[in-house]
């Protein structure tokens, strides 16, 4: 590896502000903030979602209607139902 090119990759605290929750990872990301987790400081990187406040990363399951999107489908394009030939 050649020298003074790569970034410094350290452990890093994001913390998501709209709920308010924090982790810690490594990461390149620069910071000028810093914050105190569990008796330890940490460059911070303040982030809008994580998977704390957003459903699709909290495996929370979306129940898709996908009869219905079919059905629309062949309205719209005049199609019958394979099943009403």
């Amino acid at each position: 590896m050649k020298a003074d090119i790569h970034p410094e990759y350290r452990q890093v605290l994001f913390r998501d502000i709209s709920c308010d929750f924090e982790f810690v990872t490594g990461s390149c990301v620069k910071t000028d903030q810093t914050a105190e987790f569990e008796g330890q400081e940490y460059p911070l990187v303040v982030i809008d979602i994580s998977s704390e406040s957003h459903p699709f990363y909290t495996g929370t399951q979306k129940l898709m209607d996908t009869a219905g999107r079919v059905e629309k489908f062949y309205r719209k394009y005049g199609f019958e139902r394979p099943e009403e030939q």
